[in-house]
């Protein structure tokens, strides 16, 4: 099984046309995703890679059935693309766009949220179940089908962790990156709920940063609420004090979101945390083998 998406996962491209549109919709496709339109205002009736490109998401879902949107606008429109898609039946929405205003995030949210439809990112990686489906610009080809879910703030950094535990023999079921910005979609806590529920998921590696405070409230959902082993790694840990640090949402404030204050978040819920990324698969497998 899988979380968010699979191979009956219908996925619809907006920002098609436009150069990182164009180049992962064909990634995408030869990964085996279903793909089965794009959107460019302006183009519609227009085919790219053999697929029909309309004006608007409205258009597509009705002729397509899509139930996936996968975002690839500029900034400046990406807020409106969200809505956009958020107002037809799509189920999820992945924002790869990165540079959204904060206030224009804010306000998209809130408004994902009141129309129920899970939304991943902005400025994230995507998602991916191996071997059913790729939403984003993952490099399908260092992941391999399994039961580990992986969730992450860091892009780069979720590849260099997936590339370690399909190495160690640890295939993943759904990797998921939720982005890095100030406001984002969908945060740990509610991904942790899906892969407790999910039945082939045997455990989790969750890969946080500093700034923010999602990985607290992840540490206290792990020690209340969930079965299954997690292990995570915590990136910033070296970061000089007062400087702001890769992502937008990395920011420490007021003592708050430092690494340390994650790392005994969750060493008190009891989450081990790897020192180095390579630690990851050795500390999964000794939980899961107290299991």
């Amino acid at each position: 099984m899988s979380i968010l998406i699979d191979g009956k996962t219908r996925v619809l491209v907006q920002g098609i046309t436009g150069h990182d549109g164009a180049f992962h919709t064909a990634s995408m496709m030869e990964y085996g995703t279903n793909v089965v339109g794009g959107v460019t205002p302006g183009k519609g009736g227009q085919k790219l890679h053999g697929l029909p490109v309309f004006n608007n998401v409205h258009e597509a879902v009705r002729d397509t059935g899509a139930n996936c949107s996968v975002i690839f606008v500029p900034a400046r429109f990406a807020a409106g693309a969200i809505q956009e898609a958020a107002d037809t039946a799509i189920a999820l929405i992945v924002c790869i766009t990165e540079g959204i205003p904060v206030l224009e995030m804010l306000q998209t949210y809130h408004y994902a949220r009141e129309r129920k439809t899970v939304l991943i990112g902005p400025n994230c990686p995507g998602v991916i179940s191996p071997g059913k489906s790729k939403v984003g610009i993952m490099p399908g080809r260092i992941h391999r089908e399994g039961e580990i879910g992986v969730i992450s703030r860091s892009g780069t950094l979720t590849y260099e962790i997936v590339y370690s535990l399909t190495n160690s023999g640890f295939g993943q079921s759904t990797c998921i990156g939720i982005g890095g910005d100030p406001i984002i979609g969908t945060g740990f806590v509610e991904l942790l709920r899906m892969f407790e529920k999910d039945g082939q998921t045997a455990g989790v590696a969750l890969i946080g940063e500093i700034g923010g405070e999602e990985e607290e409230r992840a540490a206290d959902y792990f020690s209340k609420h969930m079965t299954k082993p997690v292990v995570s790694f915590i990136s910033g840990r070296t970061a000089p004090s007062g400087k702001r640090m890769g992502h937008a949402g990395a920011i420490i404030s007021g003592g708050k979101g430092t690494a340390q204050a994650k790392i005994d978040a969750f060493e008190k819920a009891g989450i081990p945390v790897a020192s180095r990324p390579d630690e990851v698969p050795y500390l999964l497998k000794k939980r899961l083998k107290k299991e």
